[in-house]
């Protein structure tokens, strides 16, 4: 068992997630990082953390499949330590699809990446929170939870139910003194495996030339830690519910 405080992000790829919990690891957390596959790009995560003298673990799991969401917060729980912060960090991006070329499998995988697997995490977490006197659960979001596109029929169906299922859960756990914290990246991801996979390689370098590798034109991943730090540190009479986040040359999805 941790003697520090556990933040466990589900979904912990090498941009947001993977970069948020090195962030909590730095400031003192037990960093608990979990994601479907690629063991070997979860073990450079853990690695990279331990190597700076902080405390992390990586776990392997798929968030699909029956039971493993619930599976995964009990076994931290009892081999590591109390689940301070969670970090709902799924993705539900296929890129763009128009209404032929979406099937109802992967409509409904979308679905269950982003409400069902949220809804699973609070139904196993919240009771466990409550019963602690609070904690925090932050998700991750795109621009689809608040505008519908062409070609993003799963995605926004996806991530705009997750929007709301966030706003239900503040209003019924918010008293209970459990944050939840809806914050949606309004831009493109300065990271190989979100954007750098739908572009793949070439598009991907491309963008990085144009926008990003000192430009400040894509949000980049450990400046975006730095915000999620501080909503799970804000004092309750203070608490966000929902923040959007953009670089400076962006305009609002609203204005865009």
């Amino acid at each position: 068992m941790s003697k520090k405080p556990v933040f466990l992000v589900l979904g912990a790829g090498a941009g947001i997630g993977g970069n948020v919990a090195k962030k909590f690891a730095k400031e003192g957390y037990h960093a608990v990082l979990a994601r479907r596959s690629d063991e070997d790009g979860l073990n450079k995560l853990v690695g990279d953390i331990k190597q700076g003298g902080d405390e992390a673990t990586g776990r392997l799991v798929n968030a699909i499949e029956d039971g493993a969401i619930e599976d995964l917060i009990a076994d931290v729980e009892k081999n590591i330590g109390p689940i301070e912060v969670f970090l709902f960090n799924l993705g539900a991006q296929f890129g763009d699809r128009t209404l032929e070329e979406t099937p109802l499998k992967l409509f409904e995988m979308g679905w269950r990446l982003t409400s069902l697997a949220l809804f699973r995490v609070a139904k196993t977490l919240a009771p466990i929170m409550e019963a602690r006197g609070g904690g925090k659960i932050l998700v991750t979001s795109a621009t689809s939870a608040m505008r519908g596109n062409a070609g993003q029929h799963a995605h926004a169906a996806a991530i705009g139910g997750r929007r709301l299922l966030c706003q239900s859960l503040n209003a019924e756990l918010s008293v209970k003194g459990i944050h939840i914290c809806h914050i949606y990246i309004d831009a493109p991801i300065e990271a190989p495996d979100t954007i750098g996979k739908l572009l793949g390689p070439e598009l991907y370098q491309k963008l990085l030339e144009e926008r990003g590798n000192g430009k400040d034109m894509l949000v980049i991943p450990e400046k975006v830690a730095e915000t999620y730090y501080h909503i799970a540190h804000q004092h309750r009479s203070a608490w966000t519910s929902e923040v959007d986040i953009r670089p400076y040359s962006e305009q609002p999805w609203w204005n865009n």
